[in-house]
């Protein structure tokens, strides 16, 4: 279900990048369902549009909940402003916030390359269900089933992961998980 009255502003909020513990984690249920959250959804879509990403999940920002946002149908340009200076126009946002989702069926099999904002400049093939219906809560506590498909069901289970505590490099063989967690983790202590 798309958010239909959502406009673009926010705060940037800090995204958490691996080996954050948070990422490990699984998440908490959301149980309150009020302004604070509305407001921490907003600046959720506004930090991912400029990120840019085409989800973001709690855990990324440091919360324990189980929540996330995606937008897979957004066109972001580069513009000239008129100091001569590079701004972003973005449109056809069709923002979807999805509170305690639950994967009540996956079938088919389909791989692509996914790249995370919690695991920077690293982008492999992955495997993932092709099809999936997912269970969910909106805003308001709502519940809500989506049957999705292509890059929505990827994206969806890619932000679900998070909230089981699992980050994308997980989902690869054990050589190049090993590789790429050793290599974040090298990066991480050197800044």
């Amino acid at each position: 279900m798309y958010l239909t009255d959502y406009k673009l502003e926010g705060n940037l909020l800090p995204i958490y990048t691996y080996p954050e513990p948070v990422l490990s984690q699984v998440a908490k249920p959301v149980t309150v369902f009020d302004q604070a959250l509305r407001d921490l959804v907003r600046d959720m879509l506004y930090t991912m549009y400029h990120a840019p990403g085409i989800g973001l999940a709690a855990p990324q920002i440091g919360l324990s909940q189980r929540l996330f946002v995606v937008d897979v149908d957004y066109d972001r340009d580069e513009t000239e402003e008129a100091d001569g200076s590079v701004g972003v126009a973005f449109s056809n946002l069709r923002p979807m916030v999805l509170i305690n989702p639950k994967f009540t069926r996956k079938a088919g099999e389909t791989t692509s390359k996914e790249g995370c904002l919690s695991v920077p400049d690293v982008y492999e093939e992955v495997t993932r269900a092709e099809t999936v219906v997912v269970e969910y809560q909106d805003l308001d506590g709502k519940p809500h089933t989506m049957e999705a498909d292509e890059l929505l069901a990827i994206c969806l289970q890619h932000e679900n992961d998070h909230l089981e505590g699992i980050v994308f490099i997980d989902r690869l063989s054990p050589l190049k998980k090993k590789f790429f967690k050793q290599k974040l983790i090298k990066e991480k202590k050197r800044l």
